[in-house]
């Protein structure tokens, strides 16, 4: 018997040799092993393999991607021109700073802060963003006002409208124009100049008519309204605050249609 196992392992010796180091197992759970496998024995991919494969890749990318930003919207800017103070309240010169009001109050927009030396609001117009002003600079330095607000807000010239009193045109007739000259008016030739010289913003101009004889027109220009005008010229500013719904939301040539068109109150009664 034991010479029966001697010579089993002589056999097994002279057969394999080495057995313990020619022989490798490898882990059944190894990486390398499991990839490695796979690759020998996996076909080569087709074309239309990899055209899907890259379609599902970009597909996925599209979901994935951000969407880009939309381009901030610049606000309008709707400046009112008058003198500040409660000897001026009701005087023909302040006409713009009552328009302003009537749209504030129409919109909603509150004007109880005081910034860039003047009364002040933030708020929309249907879905446009839209600053009110009023300078509180006097009159004949309402550009120092105005042109602060632009350039910090970086506001297109064409987006600022500014309202103020016409001694041209009959009272409370208005009128819409897309730029111009200051026409001998102080608030619009200091704007002007804060704009260095450009006069490429459009304006609202309404009518307080020519002064009686011979009265001159700086006391003209501060002296109240009658009770009957002030009928008329409330009846304008319902129109001006349609005017400049118009014009944000539709654009300047409907805008000034509706305005240059219009018929003052003694024609509809």
């Amino acid at each position: 018997m034991k010479f029966a196992n001697t010579l089993t392992a002589s056999i097994s010796a002279v057969r394999f040799p080495n057995i313990h180091h020619s022989i490798r197992f490898p882990l059944k759970h190894s990486p390398l092993c499991c990839w490695g496998r796979r690759t020998r024995m996996s076909r080569s991919p087709s074309n239309s393999t990899i055209r899907n494969f890259s379609s599902s890749i970009s597909n996925e990318e599209s979901l994935v991607s951000p969407k880009p930003k939309q381009q901030q919207q610049h606000p309008w800017l709707i400046v009112g021109l008058g003198n500040p103070g409660k000897q001026y309240n009701g005087t023909r010169h302040n006409v713009g700073f009552e328009m302003v009001d009537a749209i504030a109050e129409a919109e909603g927009i509150s004007m109880s802060s005081v910034n860039f030396k003047a009364h002040f609001g933030k708020g929309f117009i249907g879905n446009v963003p839209v600053m009110l002003a009023k300078p509180q600079t006097f009159m004949n330095a309402s550009g120092q006002s105005v042109g602060s607000i632009v350039s910090y807000y970086k506001i297109p010239l064409k987006q600022v409208l500014v309202i103020f009193d016409d001694l041209d045109l009959p009272f409370s007739k208005m009128r819409l124009l897309p730029k111009g000259g200051h026409g001998g008016h102080n608030g619009m030739r200091s704007i002007i100049d804060h704009f260095k010289g450009s006069r490429e913003f459009p304006r609202l101009r309404i009518g307080i008519g020519r002064p009686p004889g011979k009265m001159d027109s700086v006391n003209f220009v501060l002296r109240p309204f009658s009770k009957q005008e002030r009928q008329e010229l409330d009846f304008t500013f319902q129109q001006g605050v349609e005017a400049v719904r118009i014009l944000l939301l539709e654009g300047f040539n409907k805008a000034a249609t509706f305005v240059n068109t219009a018929k003052p109150m003694e024609q509809l009664s």
